[in-house]
């Protein structure tokens, strides 16, 4: 998708598409309160345009509503195209975010391939975060998941314009747009690797993709395989990989800023689980085809690795990536194995299931080794963080408060929600062994908080976070800014958590 900021008058743009953002400025409250829509724009032609259609009642402005306008009066564009924002007062910056999501979906399924969306005025909402957002939004929502489609129509908008106003500062929001552009791409990279079935996407192959990005934007990288985890004894990792014909993968990407020798080494580990069948303890047949998404969490890493080589932050960061399926052969760990991790620490397996945090485990320890003195990790880990949040909001947990408010605000510009959820002593003696060390499950009640206490021993003193992405990695219900399917949830709030240092 080409991408261009213009700062030339709304009414004299040529375009197949202009689309407005508008607000609903209605305050008062009871039965007979009807909606007062505006258009968020100071262009007297595009207010005139819409006018009428405003005044009449029907269009309410609510978060994500479209109206569609032919051949409106005094514009050069063909269409306009306004989307709603909701309630002025409540609007906000990550609402642009949707709404140019929105209005690149709208004009997809209409042969529409060329697109302009006016940027907010009023002094609504700030114009750099504004920019940014709205170039996310477009590439977030011209992704679709149909790549294996015989009779695919390619519907991509070929061309998206964020118009700003004249008077703007435009060396700050010509920085902020191509940030958009970078974090835009750099999601949905992730989004095309969750998208991948396992047969497509082994761990070598994961791997391989991984490498050539690499490669492309100047990460030193490294992969490894079977002979590598023996190597570094890593047996959490290898009691995953044994039950598979698939070779495991061991991806290591490093970013190391010319001029930064000294200061933190972030860490950042992604379950990389390509396919999950459960092993041994064999998942239920119903929706098992969705298990190739269960290298959510290492695609996030994988893609948030991208945007950091090419935004540049002034601090060294390493990613490890454990890549590999979990498959019932008849050289599969069985539930009751004991299993020794990288860390010397004995695992008694209950349920091979529970394999995440095994492959896990070994990730955080290794990436200590590397250097790393504060670590990340992603993974769509627990079902049970779904049952407690829904698809709403995904789980968050941390060992050190200061490193994890790093995180809280790292929200506030990615737009993602994350809720933090308790680790604790209670948890931690849920998964203590009797025969060895610690469990891998701790029963089923507060299941991700126990996953977690399990990862928190290979943390041990790092400050670390914990991202249970179970619930938002895949998108099960078409929204108007996003497709079904793969999210690419993280790779935001991943890469501002990184900036933040």
């Amino acid at each position: 998708m080409r991408t261009e900021l213009s700062f030339a008058n709304l009414s004299e743009i040529e375009t197949e598409l202009l689309a407005v953002l508008a607000a609903d400025t209605q305050t008062a409250k009871g039965p007979d309160a009807k909606p007062e829509p505006v258009l968020l724009t100071a262009d007297a032609a595009v207010k005139a345009a819409a006018a009428a259609v405003l005044a009449g009642g029907e269009y309410k402005a609510g978060a994500n509503e479209t109206l569609l306008l032919h051949a409106p009066a005094g514009l050069a564009a063909k269409r306009l195209l306004i989307v709603g924002l909701g309630k002025q007062a409540k609007a906000t910056v990550h609402g642009v975010r949707n709404a140019a999501g929105t209005a690149v979906r709208f004009t997809k399924p209409r042969g529409i391939r060329e697109l302009v969306l006016a940027l907010p005025e009023l002094d609504l909402l700030p114009q750099g975060p504004s920019v940014r957002a709205a170039v996310e939004g477009a590439f977030v929502g011209d992704f679709d998941p149909d790549t294996y489609r015989s009779d695919r129509k390619d519907q991509s908008v070929q061309s998206f314009t964020v118009a700003a106003p004249a008077k703007s500062e435009k060396a700050i929001l010509e920085a902020a747009f191509a940030q958009g552009v970078i974090v835009g791409e750099s999601q949905n990279f992730t989004r095309s690797l969750v998208n991948e079935p396992g047969n497509k996407l082994t761990p070598t192959i994961l791997g391989q993709r991984a490498a050539e990005m690499a490669a492309e934007v100047g990460l030193g990288w490294e992969v490894h395989s079977t002979e590598k985890l023996h190597e570094l004894k890593m047996g959490a990792f290898w009691s995953v990989a044994q039950g598979s014909e698939e070779p495991p993968a061991l991806i290591v990407l490093r970013y190391e800023p010319a001029g930064v020798t000294d200061g933190p080494v972030l860490g950042l580990v992604g379950k990389g689980i390509t396919f999950d069948s459960g092993g041994i303890s064999l998942k239920p047949g119903n929706d098992m085809d969705k298990m190739k998404y269960d290298m959510a969490g290492g695609a996030a890493m994988i893609g948030a690795m991208r945007a950091i080589a090419l935004l540049k932050p002034r601090v060294r960061v390493i990613c490890v990536v454990c890549a590999t399926e979990n498959m019932p052969d008849g050289k599969a760990q069985k539930p009751g194995d004991v299993q020794t991790a990288m860390s010397g620490k004995t695992i008694e397996i209950i349920n091979t299931d529970a394999e995440g945090r095994l492959v896990l485990a070994d990730g955080l320890t290794y990436a200590k080794q590397l250097g790393a003195t504060h670590l990340i990790d992603a993974a769509t880990l627990t079902g049970a963080c779904v049952v407690a949040l829904g698809m709403i909001n995904a789980g968050a947990f941390s060992n050190d408060d200061a490193t994890y408010a790093k995180f809280d605000g790292a929200l506030t510009t990615s737009g993602e929600k994350f809720w933090r959820l308790p680790l604790g002593e209670e948890y931690a003696e849920q998964i203590k062994s009797e025969i060895g060390d610690i469990k891998n499950t701790g029963g089923r009640w507060g299941g991700a908080s126990t996953a977690a206490e399990f990862l928190k021993v290979f943390a041990e003193e790092t400050p670390w976070i914990h991202l249970d992405i179970a619930g938002l990695a895949w998108v099960e219900d078409s929204k108007p800014y996003i497709a079904k399917g793969p999210s690419g949830v993280a790779v935001r709030s991943i890469l501002e958590w990184v900036k933040s240092f």
